[in-house]
C-alpha cells in the first residue's frame, strides 16, 4: 500500500506539473474561482514563501531522509491514520525532489488568494494532508491516554 499510494501521487504531482510547465509561461495565471483560486505558473528554489531559497542541497538531503525515514518506519506502524498519512508523506517528498533535482525548483501552481497563502501543488497537498492525519492521530492517542487515566 505504501509504494503503491505514493506512486500516484508522484504520477498526478508530475503529471499536473508537466501539463502547467508545458502549457503555461511562468507567471501566467487564470481564475478557476473567481479572484479565490487560480492557477498561476510559479517555479518556487526554496519552501513555502520561497523560504531558504538556494539551499537545494539541503532540501535534496532532509528529503531523503525523510523518504528512508518512512519506508523504514512504515514497517511498524500500526494506527490507520498514520498508514494513509506515510506514503501522502512519501509521495509528496518524491514530488517535489524530482524536481529539485532535475531543475533546481519545485514547480507550483495552486495559488489560493488567501492571507498570502504560497502557491503549492499536488506534492505539498499530500504533504500537508499527510501531516494533519499524523497530528490528528496523536491527539486521538492524547486523548486516549486522559481517558484511560480518568
Amino acid at each position: 500500500m505504501l509504494y503503491g499510494i505514493a506512486a500516484i501521487v508522484v504520477a498526478l504531482d508530475q503529471l499536473t506539473k508537466y501539463l502547467v510547465k508545458t502549457y503555461m509561461t511562468e507567471g501566467e495565471s487564470f481564475q478557476v474561482l473567481g479572484d479565490f483560486l487560480r492557477i498561476t505558473s510559479h517555479r518556487n528554489p526554496g519552501a513555502a514563501w520561497g523560504i531558504l531559497a538556494g539551499h537545494r542541497e539541503l532540501f535534496v538531503v532532509i528529503t531523503i531522509a525523510v523518504i528512508i525515514g518512512v519506508a523504514y518506519y512504515a514497517r511498524r506502524v500500526k494506527s490507520g491514520l498514520v498508514r494513509v498519512a506515510l506514503p501522502l508523506l512519501m509521495g509528496g517528498a518524491i514530488g517535489n525532489l524530482i524536481d529539485r533535482v532535475l531543475y533546481g525548483e519545485v514547480v507550483d501552481f495552486v495559488d489560493i488568494r488567501i492571507i498570502n497563502y504560497p502557491i503549492f501543488n499536488v506534492a505539498d497537498s499530500a504533504i500537508v494532508i499527510a501531516v494533519g492525519l499524523i497530528l490528528l492521530d496523536t491527539w486521538r492517542d492524547y486523548r486516549r491516554e486522559q481517558v484511560s487515566k480518568a
